[in-house]
Parts: structure tokens; sequence; C-alpha cells
């Protein structure tokens, strides 16, 4: 069974950064992609970034582009995502997910279904 447990979170003011970490319990497994969503009060989870595991190739979602980062250090296991300075609208809960397939429909990397793994997410609260 693979487990993915973030961490990283927390209550943060208007302007910090943030690296939230996603690591892999299974050293075995190797997912196709890394994911990672946020699930904003009130609102639907949506997708913030991807990586592919193997070549390190970054997707992000446009309406958030430069703002956030995600990497992988497949030595640890671990995958990252790294903010710029925080908004009060970046509040969230932010899963990662593990994919283990490629997918070749465009934009499919940004979709919740291609995610078999999920985390239980660790929650980012930025205070004004």
């Amino acid at each position: 069974q693979v487990h993915l447990v973030e961490s990283g979170g927390g209550l943060v003011q208007v302007g910090d950064t943030l690296r939230l970490s996603c690591v892999v319990s299974e050293r075995s497994f190797t997912p196709y992609y890394m994911g990672w969503f946020r699930h904003p009060p009130g609102k639907e989870r949506e997708f913030v970034a991807a990586v592919v595991w193997s070549n390190g190739r970054q997707y992000s979602a446009d309406s958030l582009k430069g703002r956030f980062t995600v990497s992988r250090d497949r030595t640890k296991n671990t995958v990252y995502l790294e903010t710029d300075v925080l908004k009060p609208e970046d509040t969230a809960r932010y899963y990662c997910a593990a994919a283990k397939n490629f997918c070749a429909r465009y934009g499919c990397n940004s979709q919740e279904e291609e995610y078999e793994y999920w985390g239980q997410g660790t929650q980012v609260t930025v205070s004004s």
C-alpha cells in the first residue's frame, strides 16, 4: 500500500513563503506523475502543479503559474511545492497525489481522476 504524507503547512502571514513536502512511503513504487492540489474553503479542490517523477518536467496551473514551483528528490522519495509570496486566497488544504501511469490527453495530469493515491493534506492558512 502506498502512503503519501504531506508536511510543511501552517499559519503564515501575507508575503511569507513555504515549502511543502510529500514523502512517498513505498520506495518500490515509481509514480509517473506527482501532483499537488489544493482545496480552499468553500470551493472545489483545484490543481496546483505536477512533476514527472522520472525526468522532473513540471506542469503548473495557468492561474498560478510563476507562484508555485514543484520539484522532486528521488533519493528521498519526496516531492516539494515551493510557494512564492503567499496571499490570503492561498489559504487551503494542500494535497499531494500520485499517478501510476502516463496519460496522453492534453491537460490530463491536472485531473484528479488520474491520481490513484492521495495524502491526507496539510493546511496552509495565510493571515493578513
